[in-house]
């Protein structure tokens, strides 16, 4: 295990405070800022290095020399105000506002954890103007405030940073023609253009092409300088301080991972043989000495030229280990069932196995074309990519142009297989996923990282609302399997035996254990199957997360005597209504487990069904689910929150039925 250290705000101050030039200052508390990032990101497990590196000399000149925000408080309407509408960069964002004063150590130290710092910018956390994660929306968010400033008649200026790869997303070219429509002078845009997305170049994904003829098209005062440059970043803020009438943009020259050698593009790409290793995710223990080693020699090595003294760094205190529950209503659970709440993760992957079951289907199905947004690597396509590279469309981060691309296909017979993250691809894409439904083509939505977990990049990214958004299409199935044998199945339904519209949850981390599927089991529609057999009450769950809950609950209440039947139904919206009627006749107590939000999942659609038919009767069913926005931390702390983990659910079970 590395030993994590921070840089405290004390010698921060005392760089500030020197007599040192103003621009070799600033390089240097960027420096340091990168390097408390970076011990940010390695205590978390997660997190974005690369982009918050590329953005971090612009932060630092905004909140050190640019703006009024930290001298009128951020509950002033006068003040100035920064975002990220990217928002991967926020953990650089963070150490930022904690070298200022602003967050305080243990906060810092609480990325990604429940009640700390969400994974991406969210307006619980202190200093950030707006929620983001979800990209696109910023120039939109900031003309709004940009408007609001004027019109209540209150000083301060909108600044808001994009990315380079956000710019595929739609929603920016509306916001960019009707800012420049309404004449918004108090905003000004900058782009971070680092040139890489999640792993690839920009130029490979979707090319930009010239940003300054497109934005100048758009009517706005665009100016384009070295993002690492302190004189061109002060030279270029000034300028827009003389534009009147127009709203003005920055084009900012960076580059990924800017402050570590091997992070830095191209060098990282050369490494990563072509895929840029360093977008998210935490980095190992080597890397990261590495990293640090070469941040913090370079940082002394600075101090020592304008005569100060070394740093002192602080040890960063381990992170507390969530307790191991001991007591279930007030009686101890033995060594056995401890040891089940300990189950370690597998290296089963559904969404792996449905990008294996894509490039077999492949083989024999040649209308088969998958489309993606930027995340072949996160989604398990880069497979199909490689092997079918002439069925495959990199559609970038656009998701409404995407499905309706699918749809135009689907009307030529293909079969599109849709790829993005399904917070993304439900929502943002709905308009256009009801339109394709519409004209009865069959096209398989891949709702990738669907569910609550994980829970640690924030709400903007735990996909709660899709089932409900896709239950409403009269012609669609949404599935969800539960392990990559059931994964299997669930691909070649949706391929070979239905024409109707398939949504595909999958969950994008391992599952918590390998569900066992019943010998001889078959993948029939509406039906589910039982994986352990109680006589006191059943519970229905559905994913490989919930069902590991489920079944930690059953076997916790098996420690008390009491049977809870876990049932596996990976069919969210349909129904066998003579299987279900076998399945619940046995109970009277009936417990559904929601990985969404209490509406439109699957206790609702079983519920309709109960009702027709007459099932309900002297039965009481009762739903758990996320209930609230959901909470970012790690899996076990959202779970807990929520109280759907297995030790809670065994305890809510034992209410109604106790």
């Amino acid at each position: 295990m590395v030993e994590l250290k921070l840089i405290p705000v004390e010698e921060f101050k005392r760089v500030r405070n020197s007599s040192a030039d103003k621009y070799k200052k600033l390089q240097i508390i960027a420096d340091m800022c990168r390097a408390n990032t970076l011990t940010e990101v390695k205590r978390a497990g997660s997190g974005h290095l690369g982009s918050s590196f590329s953005a971090m000399d612009i932060v630092v000149w905004m909140y050190y020399e640019e703006m009024n925000t930290l001298k009128v408080g951020f509950d002033s309407p006068d003040r100035d105000i920064y975002f990220s509408s990217k928002g991967h960069d926020v953990p650089g964002l963070y150490a930022v506002l904690h070298s200022l004063g602003e967050i305080p150590d243990a906060m810092l130290m609480s990325l990604r954890r429940l009640n700390g710092l969400n994974g991406h910018p969210d307006i619980g956390n202190r200093g950030m103007e707006a929620n983001s994660g979800s990209l696109g929306m910023g120039i939109s968010k900031g003309r709004g405030m940009a408007w609001a400033k004027k019109y209540n008649n209150n000083g301060g200026h909108i600044f808001v940073m994009t990315g380079d790869g956000e710019l595929q997303e739609g929603q920016n070219y509306e916001a960019l023609h009707v800012t420049a429509h309404h004449k918004v002078d108090n905003l000004t845009v900058i782009v971070d253009d680092n040139k890489v997305q999640s792993d690839k170049p920009v130029a490979e994904i979707i090319d930009l092409r010239n940003l300054v003829e497109k934005f100048t098209a758009f009517g706005w005062h665009v100016i384009r300088i070295d993002g690492h440059d302190f004189r061109s970043i002060e030279k270029a803020l000034a300028e827009t301080k003389q534009v009147k009438g127009k709203p003005q943009i920055i084009i900012a020259d960076t580059i990924k991972g800017r402050g570590i050698s091997f992070m830095e593009h191209p060098a990282a790409l050369e490494i990563g043989k072509g895929l840029y290793p360093w977008h998210s995710g935490a980095p190992d223990d080597a890397a990261f000495e590495a990293g640090y080693s070469e941040l913090i020699q370079r940082i002394n090595a600075d101090l020592a030229a304008v005569s100060l003294d070394p740093l002192h760094l602080t040890p960063v205190e381990p992170e507390a280990k969530t307790a191991t529950p001991s007591m279930l209503e007030g009686e101890p659970l033995s060594q056995a069932a401890l040891d089940r709440l300990s189950v370690k993760p597998t290296d089963e992957y559904v969404s792996r196995a449905y990008g294996q079951a894509l490039v077999e289907l492949a083989t024999q199905r040649k209308d088969i074309v998958v489309l993606d947004a930027d995340l072949s690597s996160d989604c398990k396509v880069r497979d199909f990519e490689n092997t079918y590279p002439d069925r495959f469309i990199e559609n970038g981060i656009a998701e409404q142009d995407m499905v309706s691309m699918a749809a135009g296909l689907a009307r030529q017979g293909l079969l599109p297989v849709v790829n993005s993250f399904a917070s993304f691809l439900a929502s943002r894409a709905n308009e256009q996923i009801y339109n394709a439904a519409g004209e009865k083509s069959k096209i398989i939505y891949a709702l990738h990282y669907a569910g609550l977990i994980p829970a640690g990049p924030g709400k903007s990214h735990q996909s709660l609302r899709d089932i409900s958004l896709f239950s409403a299409l009269p012609n669609c199935t949404i599935l969800q399997p539960c392990s990559a044998e059931e994964t299997r199945m669930a691909m070649d339904y949706a391929v070979n035996k239905t024409d109707d519209v398939i949504a595909l949850r999958l969950i994008i981390g391992p599952s918590p254990r390998r569900i066992a599927l019943p010998a001889g089991y078959e993948f029939k529609l509406g039906q589910g199957c039982q994986l352990t057999a109680g006589k006191d009450a059943i519970m229905f769950a559905y994913g490989p997360v919930m069902l590991h809950e489920a079944l930690l609950a059953s076997e916790l209440l098996a420690e008390r005597g009491f049977g809870l039947s876990i049932i596996n139904m990976p069919w969210l919206n349909r129904v066998d209504v003579k299987w279900l009627t076998e399945v619940l006749k046995p109970y009277s107590n009936i417990f559904m487990l929601e990985d969404h939000h209490p509406a439109g999942g699957l206790m609702d659609n079983i519920l309709t069904a109960c009702a027709e038919h007459g099932l309900l009767n002297g039965k009481q069913m009762v739903k758990f689910a996320v209930e609230g926005y959901p909470a970012c931390g790690t899996p076990q702390q959202a779970l807990a929150f929520h109280e759907l983990d297995g030790l809670s659910l065994s305890k809510r079970v034992m209410k109604y039925c106790g």
